[in-house]
């Protein structure tokens, strides 16, 4: 039988005190309805843990082996409030967030920090991964919420857009193109092109896009990684495309970045969570803090 804790906390009280008077009023409960808790949590044990006289009130030998139990069960039960307690004025937490490469590279450090300077005894885990694993890692709980792209035809997810970024040209130094008032999607074409691999979403919108202008994109080299098609763009091994949330990352390689005229592609960056999801406390303040924190637009 479950033996309610305010019937340990009535026994501790009188074990402590001698008192089944002194106890009531610590407890701000009746004398009557001290003893009834007290009968009932001995109804539940099995026998007696206190002898009563008129005179005095002693703790019977299960009363003594029972009462430093229940210390130890009323320690456990204040500091598991507390760690509550904890969790919901974020003193402690542990967070888990799922971003794409770009975001985590060139938006969330300064995130981190501020979400740092607030909160510095919330562990925070940054997973860094391509798009479509954001979504997969927010989908299968192992994170609380992610920063990617809109996840479209997604019911079981909720997405809250920031900004909207636009893609970008880059290209190296003394590039020919460079010499060019305004880039088209045909005059890269006509480049050695640097991808990122299928499926990623970004290629997939890129591969949509320029489709409905009759274009398209034969890569010379892919890759995963969009570090990994700086540098090589940097080796003169061609031309590539990326969301303009990289170009400072772009510019400290030593790339020039410039924006394409014609198509204009673009794509929503956001927020997101599971549907009908409570985010816990450091969830919350995370999300509230890249809100607060996000351009509200992202072009060149």
């Amino acid at each position: 039988m479950a033996v309610p804790i305010n019937q340990v906390i009535a026994f501790s009280a009188v074990a402590r005190t001698g008192s089944f008077a002194e106890a009531a009023v610590g407890l701000h409960l009746s004398q009557p309805a001290l003893s009834i808790a007290i009968k009932n949590l001995e109804e539940s044990l099995g026998g007696k843990l206190f002898a009563r006289t008129t005179r005095s009130v002693t703790l019977t030998p299960e009363g003594k082996a029972f009462y430093p139990v229940a210390r130890r069960l009323l320690s456990d039960w204040e500091q598991s409030l507390q760690d509550v307690r904890n969790h919901f004025s974020l003193r402690r937490g542990k967070l888990d967030i799922a971003a794409m490469p770009t975001y985590t590279i060139n938006l969330l450090p300064k995130i981190l920090a501020s979400f740092h300077r607030q909160y510095p005894n919330i562990n925070v885990t940054v997973h860094d991964v391509i798009a479509e694993s954001v979504v997969e890692m927010v989908r299968e709980h192992r994170c609380e919420l992610g920063v990617t792209f809109d996840p479209d035809d997604s019911p079981d997810l909720t997405f809250q857009p920031l900004f909207i970024d636009r893609f970008i040209a880059i290209l190296p130094s003394q590039h020919p193109l460079l010499r060019k008032r305004s880039l088209r999607w045909r005059d890269l074409l006509d480049y050695p092109h640097i991808s990122l691999q299928k499926p990623a979403g970004t290629r997939a919108r890129i591969d949509q896009s320029l489709a409905k202008e009759s274009l398209r994109i034969t890569p010379a080299f892919e890759s995963h990684q969009l570090v990994s098609i700086g540098r090589m763009v940097r080796e003169g091994l061609g031309l590539s495309v990326v969301p303009s949330t990289s170009r400072a990352q772009m510019k400290e390689m030593g790339l020039e970045c410039r924006a394409i005229a014609f198509p204009v592609i673009t794509h929503r960056l956001g927020v997101i969570t599971r549907r009908q999801q409570t985010l816990s406390a450091a969830a919350q303040a995370m999300a509230s803090l890249i809100r607060q924190m996000s351009p509200k637009k992202n072009e060149p």
